[in-house]
């Protein structure tokens, strides 16, 4: 079978030698050589983001995913910094917006909301044959991104505290007005109307700040699904975007069955659950809306895809790749390690991450 393309957006901080973020974003992308690859500014001037190039095997993936973080170490390094995947930084921070208007306006716009967005994330993007395609994805991969959130989670500390999350960087994105999850649209006119009509109240800037947590790209023909943090390490990468193609390709041969009504609430707290938990607790199973292990659940999902995996030849690398991340634990779980080991110090946690980021 034709393999569906898939592109990995990452969002990466950062850090100075003592782990605590750096603004040098304008500076790191100013010099920027060819053979770094394509970095972006992101919101904030102590981030970066890296993206690959859309590929059909995993094995092109995870090369690329690796690459994309050595060009940004690289470009990082001429200035003094490190790039760290870390869904939120360890140690206390002051933001410093770039100096983009959009940004600019954002900020006078959402207040403290923007101005504590040192959040990074991680993006999928999945090949679609167009919206109509799309909109069968949207509608039926829902239930089943709240595992992702879980395996990515990577974020449990804030402002130099233990949040008590896995993901704390979900609770932060959580305070943008269009963020989360979303109804069953059944239509493209349906969705773009949505769209149209978050735009028309006025409350957003444009299109670009609809931050659904999957939604179709503006700029590419794909499915882009955001729910997760940056992965710690690059093989999670690597298995959440595998699983994202696998929910893709399961949700597209679907067809014209009905998909889930879901509402919306429950959609909602399944996500805060797995922003809370991770894979340290019980998660919200999508087969009976009533909580089971985290194993349990993160199985459930690749029994889901397992026939989509198998076609693609991905079943494999899935099946290592998650025997690789129970035994090691998700980033949250390792950042508790390095915190416990270091009595606690934040920023060892930050320059560990910084250190995992590029095996």
């Amino acid at each position: 079978m034709t393999r569906r393309t898939v592109g990995v957006e990452e969002e990466l901080m950062l850090v100075g030698a003592d782990g605590a973020p750096i603004a040098r974003a304008q500076d790191v992308l100013g010099t920027a050589e060819p053979d770094d690859g394509p970095l972006e500014h992101e919101f904030m001037e102590e981030q970066i983001e890296t993206a690959t190039p859309p590929r059909s095997t995993l094995e092109d993936v995870a090369a690329a995913i690796r690459e994309g973080r050595a060009g940004a170490q690289a470009a990082a390094e001429r200035h003094d910094a490190r790039i760290a995947a870390l869904g939120t930084s360890p140690l206390a921070f002051a933001g410093t917006t770039v100096g983009k208007l959009r940004y600019l306006q954002a900020r006078a716009e959402f207040g403290l909301t923007a101005r504590e967005q040192l959040t990074s994330g991680c993006h999928v993007h999945v090949a679609v044959a167009d919206d109509a395609e799309g909109v069968v994805v949207l509608d039926r991969i829902g239930p089943w991104l709240a595992p992702l959130l879980a395996l990515s989670a990577n974020s449990p500390f804030w402002m130099g505290d233990d949040s008590g999350y896995a993901s704390f960087r979900s609770q932060v994105w959580s305070r943008w007005p269009t963020a989360g999850p979303t109804r069953v649209f059944g239509s493209p006119q349906a969705y773009h109307a949505a769209v149209t009509g978050l735009v028309g109240t006025g409350t957003i800037l444009d299109q670009g700040m609809v931050y659904f947590d999957a939604r179709l790209s503006a700029k590419y023909p794909t499915v882009e699904i955001r729910v997760a943090d940056v992965c710690l390490s690059a093989d999670t990468a690597t298995l959440l975007a595998a699983l994202a193609r696998g929910l893709v390709e399961t949700a597209a041969r679907a067809g014209d069955e009905p998909p889930p009504e879901v509402p919306v609430e429950i959609l909602r707290t399944a996500l805060w659950r797995a922003g809370r938990s991770g894979l340290s607790g019980d998660l919200v199973d999508p087969r009976t809306w009533r909580p089971a292990p985290a194993h349990d659940v993160v199985g459930a999902l690749v029994e889901h895809v397992r026939e989509a995996l198998v076609d693609l030849g991905d079943l494999g690398t899935v099946t290592e790749l998650l025997g690789g991340l129970w035994s090691q634990g998700n980033g949250a779980m390792r950042q508790h390690a390095w915190a416990a080991q270091s009595g606690g110090n934040l920023g060892a946690v930050a320059l560990a991450a910084a250190d995992a980021t590029l095996l």
